[in-house]
């Protein structure tokens, strides 16, 4: 089957840059990789055309008009031409077999979510080409030499399939649309309608996953398996009003059950 990868980027070309670096080193490369691009500047435009040749880049694009993912990730998900989705966040690094593991994973009538290991920003912006191109970004010796702190969320980056599957069977945490880290089938995604162009940030990936759930795709959890870098940057974007929408509309989904939105493809 096709995989196609769609990253959602706005304005942060310096760490959209690493996590292109991370779908270079895949043991299963993609075959599209959709950069949903929420308004960003040229300075975006032009570090992705310096991929256009190393990777398979389509560039979907809006004007700037405040908050609107879910709109643009609609964008990509109607040019999208793969079979299976995978869907991320610019600041979100892959492993190098994050998508070998999306493809192990995947079956017919479920959806996946992946997990993602926090930086500080001092690491964030210390990563290379070189740490990337070599993995030891995801070496936990490496990151402790850069001055992480050990902790029980180091575990996530175990490179060890028979603790990751323990890990993920045992961890509290909901298997839930993740919109850093979660993938499905494009034709269940086509039929919830993707995303629901009402909500701002707040949920609003949360929220397709839940018409998957309603509509019989069962959630699977590999938060330990397939792994993420998260690259540390500020959200200006939080805005507490949007919450209280995004809940309401996420209250309604729930409550009557909704397998489509009315607001989406």
């Amino acid at each position: 089957m096709k995989i196609g990868v769609i990253i959602s980027t706005y304005n942060n070309p310096a760490w959209l840059e690493k996590t292109l670096w991370g779908y270079m080193c895949q043991k299963r490369m993609a075959d599209e990789i959709i950069i949903a691009d929420d308004g960003s500047t040229n300075e975006t435009r032009e570090l992705i055309n310096t991929f256009v040749d190393k990777l398979p880049i389509k560039h979907v694009w809006h004007e700037d008009n405040g908050f609107q993912k879910t709109k643009i990730l609609n964008e990509a998900l109607r040019v999208s031409e793969s079979e299976y989705l995978v869907f991320t966040d610019q600041d979100c690094v892959p492993r190098d077999d994050f998508l070998a593991i999306h493809e192990r994973y995947a079956q017919r009538g479920r959806f996946l979510s992946g997990g993602t290991f926090r930086l500080p920003m001092t690491i964030s912006k210390a990563i290379s080409f070189d740490d990337m191109m070599s993995q030891r970004a995801f070496d936990l010796g490496w990151l402790h030499r850069q001055g992480l702190k050990y902790g029980f969320k180091c575990t996530k980056l175990f490179r060890n399939c028979w603790f990751a599957k323990f890990m993920n069977t045992i961890t509290p945490a909901k298997a839930t649309w993740n919109g850093g880290n979660a993938s499905g089938w494009r034709s269940d995604l086509v039929a919830v309608r993707g995303f629901d162009e009402r909500m701002k940030y707040g949920g609003e990936d949360r929220e397709l996953g839940e018409r998957l759930t309603n509509a019989g795709i069962r959630s699977v959890q590999i938060r330990y398996s397939a792994i993420t870098l998260h690259l540390d940057h500020d959200r200006p974007y939080k805005n507490e009003e949007h919450w209280k929408i995004n809940n309401a509309i996420r209250e309604t989904t729930r409550r009557m059950k909704l397998t489509r939105t009315e607001y989406g493809l």
